[in-house]
């Protein structure tokens, strides 16, 4: 105890003596010669006097991930008896090289006692594969000030990455694959932040990774090397065409805690136990890290067209098909519900028609599509189900003919048709006036038979005419003989014109882009008002992109943020519209992952995706 005390009076005496001292500045800036590209090292600027109003030299050729961050250190030394003790400042950066070549950094400066120094300049040269040191080795960075050991920085280029992997890069068109992000770090991180998410052109896209879901985290070894590993983000993607398709990098930012440590030796065991004490010199550097996975190449194979059946719509995976008619005997008007169900693993949502044939004289209705989808961390899975309107008009017996499902079966490798019963309706004829009639008004007059021209019998005051004059061969006689032929070539002319304009693909699907995008709105409307978040980006996604879809026909596997500015610049809409529709298409993406108020952020994309369609159709208008 008698011996602490006597050593900090020692230390005490030093320091008041300590300004009296007669010392010659020195500021020296150190790095390593030699970096590969991507490798993390650092500059650092060492000054043996207390020293202000640091100015670092021009960094633009590296990127700067932290700095300058300053920090002190004090050594003393016994030699011979006589004890001395020294102080100085250090300012450092942790930079990242990005690009080969020999870059030169000019001199730093710092005011000491009221006067300028400069340091020495630095010529780093970045090569690519080996630079001083193994790329994948940890890096340690020794400072040096006048022979003592000022302290280390422990980093590495490897000691955080991201990557990215595909569980088949060479799957069949419409087969699924799961793609992983998983960040790798031998430090500890906080605060992971995906700043760019990678674009899929040329698949449909489905996240597996739920909202503030906890990370899948586990230990791994990597060339002898320990790492902790977490899956950021899963994405399972399906194909919409053959050949090779490109999937870009995804860019994260987090906070990586590099521990600093700094000895100081005096040659006193003594002195020396204790001002390496980890209580005083070890310390963690909050280091910013932006990463960057690798591309993924995907090399999709065409389906086969051998034993291609005439009904295929492109369904992949593996599935079931059943049907349910919900009656097989009815009465006229009386409606009957005709259920298709495919229920299975694979590209499920993708499958939007069954072909379906009926009799000529039932009213039908385009069918109710309901999803129950099912994403898990192995894939997409589920049912879906069209449920048809049928309403007789005539009384009879009718049959539905064998409905066909045809899908491509990834276990098989071939293609399989699943075929439903035929189905045999009898229908009566209904009795009353409910079920034999259509009222469309309260007259006697508006009440009409479905499928005959019988109307009620006038009774209204018959009309006179004089004696002698005759109808037949009268002007008018012969214009109504005349008005049905010209009627009848005018709608000829008009039908000829609409079915054309009906069989314009092209041009219907860009009429109705509009409605279907409202539809959609519609939808995830009711979605953010249930509180159904998954539901809700689904359908506000799938709005906006099958609205420019349709609008400036672009087919949905060349969809991209590039192809829609092109298509908007080159139908003339102005540059604001056309940046507006870009921040919410991006804006959707990153609202998934981004922390805040769920109901708020849903609503305000949704205004969002409302506002963006309105003013564009505005201006193509």
């Amino acid at each position: 105890m008698l011996g602490r005390f006597r050593m900090f009076c020692l230390i005490i005496g030093f320091l008041a003596a300590w300004p009296g001292m007669a010392q010659d500045v020195e500021f020296t800036g150190s790095a390593r010669q030699s970096v590969t590209v991507g490798e993390t090292f650092t500059l650092t600027y060492t000054v043996n006097a207390q020293g202000v109003n640091f100015k670092g030299p021009n960094l633009g050729n590296f990127n700067v991930l932290s700095g300058p961050n300053t920090s002190t250190t004090s050594s003393i030394r016994t030699v011979n008896g006589r004890t001395t003790m020294s102080m100085s400042y250090t300012f450092t950066y942790y930079l990242q090289a990005g690009k080969e070549g020999s870059f030169e950094l000019g001199p730093a400066s710092v005011t000491v006692d009221r006067k300028t120094y400069q340091s020495n300049a630095l010529t780093i040269k970045v090569v690519r594969g080996q630079g001083g040191r193994q790329g994948n080795s940890p890096g340690v960075y020794q400072g040096n000030n006048q022979g003592s050991n000022q302290g280390t920085v422990q980093t590495g280029a490897n000691d955080v990455y991201v990557k990215a992997f595909a569980d088949n890069s060479n799957p069949i068109q419409g087969e699924g694959i799961i793609v992983t992000y998983k960040i790798f770090t031998k430090v500890p991180i906080q605060q992971i932040t995906i700043n760019k998410i990678s674009a899929f052109p040329g698949f449909w896209s489905q996240s597996l990774t739920k909202e503030n879901e906890k990370f899948n985290q586990y230990n791994q070894t990597i060339d002898g090397q320990q790492y902790v590993v977490a899956e950021i983000r899963k994405i399972a993607l399906f194909p919409l065409k053959a050949g090779k398709l490109v999937i870009d990098p995804l860019e994260v930012e987090c906070i990586a805690q590099l521990k600093r440590q700094s000895k100081s030796r005096t040659g006193d065991p003594f002195f020396d136990d204790f001002f390496n004490d980890p209580f005083f010199h070890n310390s963690m550097a909050s280091v910013e890290k932006s990463l960057k996975s690798n591309p993924l190449v995907i090399n999709v194979k065409p389906l086969p067209t051998e034993d291609e059946p005439a009904d295929f719509s492109g369904a992949v995976g593996t599935f079931t098909f059943a049907t349910n008619l919900d009656k097989a005997s009815t009465k006229t008007n009386d409606p009957i519900t005709l259920k298709c169900i495919v229920t299975g693993q694979g590209n499920i949502q993708l499958i939007d028609k069954m072909n379906v044939t009926f009799p000529p004289d039932f009213d039908t209705y385009d069918p109710k599509v309901t999803s129950d989808i099912k994403t898990t961390s192995s894939g997409i899975s589920g049912s879906q189900t069209f449920e048809y309107l049928l309403i007789p008009r005539k009384p009879g017996k009718f049959s539905i003919k064998p409905i066909a499902f045809s899908y491509f079966d990834l276990n098989k490798k071939k293609y399989v048709t699943l075929t439903s019963p035929a189905f045999n309706i009898d229908v009566e004829k209904g009795t009353g006036d409910n079920s034999t009639v259509v009222y469309s008004g309260t007259a006697k007059e508006d009440i009409k038979y479905i499928g005959s021209d019988i109307r009620f019998i006038r009774n209204q005051q018959f009309v006179l005419s004089k004696v002698g004059s005759v109808f037949f061969g009268s002007v008018i006689f012969y214009a109504l003989l005349i008005v049905p032929f010209i009627l009848f070539i005018f709608l000829m002319i008009f039908w000829k014109k609409h079915a054309a304009k009906r069989n314009d693909v092209v041009l219907m699907k860009n009429r109705k882009a509009t409605k279907v995008a409202k539809k959609r709105l519609k939808k995830a409307n009711d979605a953010m008002k249930a509180n159904k978040e998954a539901d809700f980006y689904e359908e506000i996604s799938q709005a906006l992109w099958g609205y420019l879809s349709d609008k400036f026909s672009i087919p949905l596997a060349d969809l991209s943020i590039d192809s829609v500015s092109e298509s908007l610049t080159n139908k003339g809409v102005s540059e604001e519209i056309i940046e507006q529709f870009k921040a919410t298409l991006m804006n959707i993406e990153f609202a998934r992952f981004a922390p805040g108020e769920k109901s708020l952020k849903m609503e305000k994309l949704y205004n969002e995706a409302l506002d963006i369609i309105t003013k564009n159709e505005r201006q193509l208008r």
